[in-house]
């Protein structure tokens, strides 16, 4: 079978979430072989967990010019192995960055590129949700090596152990690639919950906080969940950019989503919408977000989420 490259994220040591539903895809089209910048002394750690999720090859790159740049070093990368293994397909996550070097690498590799995509056949066709998740639509790329970034959480990763044999590679990185360079780096504060694009639960809060997140938060701690924002509540100062949701915030794909005080304006649905089940709480009645739910509550945050978060915490 043919090989299909699938860009590893991870961090301390820790495989992404979004890196083992991508292998998962990946069985369907071929034989998986990861690929790894950056992994350092936690290589073997890396390269085990991969081939627990079905990588039958982990190379690994670990110049630093991956970490002293942004990701052009990474899209002549994995260009070079394009060119060299001539895969199946490339699978990325559809982060920031994972999405910028599917660009490049489509670009270098004259290759059509599919963003966003929420499920991926044998047969490489890409399912997506476009036009803020008002038509849902099948494609495939045509020219080159297919390139496709995939939403975290489109598929449950499916443990399939596999040889994971480590494989050192090198590229010749060019100048081009070294113009913007990274001068300082900052660890993020730690809240304890899961990453916002990954997690598997999110409870998220807009305008009807009225700024108090704090319902929010108990609730979203109870379930072991990420915290999001809408716009107007991050635009209001009242919690991080960070965490917005939406059109212009990030796009989230969890098994459940739950929108308290979110009056379902089309820019944040366009970021959520795609949730496998959605639950809306809201005094209003008539708020657009009740069309979009699968399960909806006529009431007031204040007293419907602390209600909620008791009982769940009484469950456990």
């Amino acid at each position: 079978m043919s090989e299909v490259l699938v860009y590893a994220d991870h961090a301390d040591g820790t495989v992404a979430k979004s890196t083992l539903e991508l292998l998962t895809l990946a069985r369907r089209i071929g034989t998986p072989v990861a690929v790894v910048v950056n992994a350092g002394d936690a290589a073997a750690q890396i390269a085990q967990s991969l081939g627990e999720y079905g990588a039958e090859a982990v190379l690994t790159a670990d110049d630093s010019v991956y970490s002293d740049y942004l990701v052009a070093p990474a899209a002549e990368l994995l260009a070079s192995l394009v060119g060299s293994r001539s895969p199946a397909a490339v699978l990325l996550s559809s982060s920031f960055e994972g999405k910028e070097i599917a660009g490049r690498l489509s670009v270098k590799t004259n290759s059509g590129v599919i963003t966003d995509a929420v499920d991926i056949d044998s047969d490489l066709v890409a399912t997506q949700s476009v036009f803020a998740g008002g038509y849902t639509v099948r494609g495939r790329v045509t020219a080159g090596t297919p390139i496709i970034t995939v939403k975290p959480n489109s598929v449950a990763p499916e443990a399939a152990a596999a040889a994971g044999s480590v494989e050192a590679v090198s590229a010749d990185i060019s100048e081009a690639a070294k113009t913007a360079k990274v001068v300082a780096t900052e660890d993020k504060p730690q809240t304890g919950r899961p990453n916002l694009t990954e997690a598997a639960i999110v409870v998220s809060g807009g305008r009807g906080t009225g700024g108090d997140f704090g319902p929010v938060e108990a609730l979203a701690d109870s379930l072991g969940a990420a915290v999001g924002a809408s716009r107007a509540a991050v635009d209001a100062g009242w919690y991080p950019h960070a965490n917005q949701v939406g059109q212009t915030g990030k796009t989230v794909s969890p098994q459940l989503y739950v929108a308290a005080g979110i009056s379902g304006a089309i820019q944040h649905r366009a970021g959520m919408q795609t949730s496998k089940t959605i639950v809306a709480i809201n005094k209003d009645d008539e708020a657009p977000i009740f069309e979009l739910v699968d399960f909806g509550v006529v009431g007031d945050l204040f007293q419907v989420l602390p209600q909620a978060a008791e009982a769940i915490t009484a469950r456990k």
